[in-house]
This record gives C-alpha cells, structure tokens and sequence, in this order.
C-alpha cells in the first residue's frame, strides 16, 4: 500500500494566455514533465520507492522510481518490462537487484496501467512513455550523468532498442530474452497470435506496424552499444530472436556484444544481470 505522505508536483495542464490576458486552450505539457511522486515504503532499508507520475503525449502515465540512499546523485537506468497489462508486471524481483548496486531505477508500467491514463499497445504510441522516461531521469536531481542506460525483457527489449533509435540521451542498451522480430513471435507464439491481431493488426494486412516493432530489421538505426542476452531453452522468446539482432547489428556496423546461456529459459538470472550491469558500467552513462 502506498503511504499518505505524497510530493505534489503538478496538477492538471498548463494554460496559454492570448494577448487579451484570457486563457485560450490549455497547452500540452512537454514529456517527460514531473506531476507528482508518491512515497512508498521501501522494499528494504536504505532504499527510496516513489511512484513517479509524469506526462507522455498528454498523457499521465506512471511507474517506480528506486533508489538507493548512500548514493545521491545516482547514475540513472530505465527498466523496460515486458508483457503486456498485468502479465508482466514491474515487480520489486527485477529491479531492486539494480538498485543494490547503485542504480537509480525508473520502471515505466506503460500508458493505461496501475491508474495510468491511455492504452497500452505493445510497443507502439506507448514507446513515448520510455522516452518521456529517459527525459525526466536527465532532470531529476538525485541522477547523475547525461545518457541513461536501458534494460529491456521480453518485449522491453522493443521499447529499449527504439529508444535507441529515436530518443537522445538514451542508451547503452542490454536486451535481455528479447524480442527483435515481431513476425517471428506471431509465428512461434500461437496463443499470442489473438492478442497480437488485436493489439497490433494482422502481419499480412500491418505489415508495417510489424516492421516498427522488430529492432533487427532497422539495426541501422541504433547507435548505442547493445548486450544482447539469451537462453538457449528459452521457449518464450527463441534463441533467434537475438541471432538476428546480432546479425543485424554486425551487419550494420553497430557496436554489440552477445552472451547465450545454454539451457537458459525466459528468466531474470544473476548471471544475466551481472553481465547486464557490467556492461552498463563499462560503456558509461555519459
């Protein structure tokens, strides 16, 4: 449960005033902009979990904000979730692993969810609620540095790399069990092809919402470092799905690593998420 002790910020839109002194039609906030933070109690000692409301596309959209307290400023990270709705979830099992080693971390739920206004849509509009993300960690006083590192799961992995591709300040990038080729899951997939048509459209009849959601068909476009990180066994997202990124990526001359862990399935390992913070570190955040 949330506490009552919450930090106002901003209510409501800003207004734009005509020459008369009237207000004409409010003006949409620029992304990225703050409403409020909620303090919450903390999943351990010596950490601080707010839950962040902030403006994307006139939207007010929310997610966690954890960080440690020993460090002030902390260098920033943007947690990527993957699924969609309530599968999936940012969960204190993700990103507080991060948080002990320094990080502070904004965990967007994404446009529609945990009271969040909008309509979550797979990596679509909702793309802008990372990048509004990335712009307020470059503003936040208590995060340090001027490029924020990315961690996208599963789907994630999309909203991650297209941060990369369109937002600055934005990377290096790890994408861990990722998704690189949307067509690909809807073949792999089978129970997700229903959500899929209704989310996102039917790869025949969108092909083009398709090609926007699959990172190794635009690698061309990601300038930032990437980690790519796979299991072998990992039935939700298949081992292809980071072989294309990283052919993609070779091919397009763009700076990456890739570490396969045989047998591995669709999980949040130590061993993934000290290769994931070790190359965070090793590339900087500016």
């Amino acid at each position: 449960m949330l506490t009552e002790d919450r930090i106002f910020v901003r209510k409501g839109r800003m207004s734009m005033q005509k020459p008369d002194g009237t207000d004409s039609v409010p003006a949409v906030p620029e992304d990225g902009t703050l409403v409020e933070r909620e303090c919450c109690p903390p999943p351990e000692a010596g950490f601080s979990l707010e839950r962040i409301t902030y403006w994307s596309q006139g939207l007010k959209v929310k997610g966690f904000l954890l960080r440690p307290l020993q460090t002030s400023p902390a260098p920033g990270l943007v947690y990527c979730r993957g699924g969609i709705r309530r599968v999936g979830m940012v969960s204190m099992a993700r990103i507080l692993p991060l948080a002990r080693r320094g990080f502070a971390v904004l965990a967007p739920f994404y446009r529609g969810n945990e009271g969040g206004e909008g309509r979550e849509d797979f990596a679509g509009d909702d793309r802008y609620d990372v990048y509004a993300a990335v712009r307020l960690m470059l503003q936040l006083p208590e995060v340090a540095g001027r490029k924020v590192p990315l961690i996208g799961f599963s789907r994630g992995a999309i909203m991650a790399l297209l941060a990369a591709a369109e937002c600055e300040g934005a990377g290096p990038v790890v994408a861990w069990g990722g998704v690189s080729d949307l067509r690909l899951t809807y073949e792999e997939r089978v129970d997700l092809r229903r959500m899929l048509r209704r989310v996102v459209g039917h790869p025949r009849k969108q092909p083009e919402e398709y090609i926007r959601r699959s990172p190794a068909l635009w690698a061309e476009r990601i300038a930032a470092p990437v980690l790519i990180l796979h299991g072998t066994g990992d039935s939700q997202v298949g081992v292809e799905h980071a072989r294309r990124l990283a052919q993609a990526l070779e091919a397009a001359g763009r700076p990456y690593a890739m570490e396969l862990y045989d047998g591995m399935g669709h999980v949040y390992t130590e061993q993934a998420l000290e290769a994931a913070v070790a190359w965070i570190r090793r590339h900087g955040s500016g």
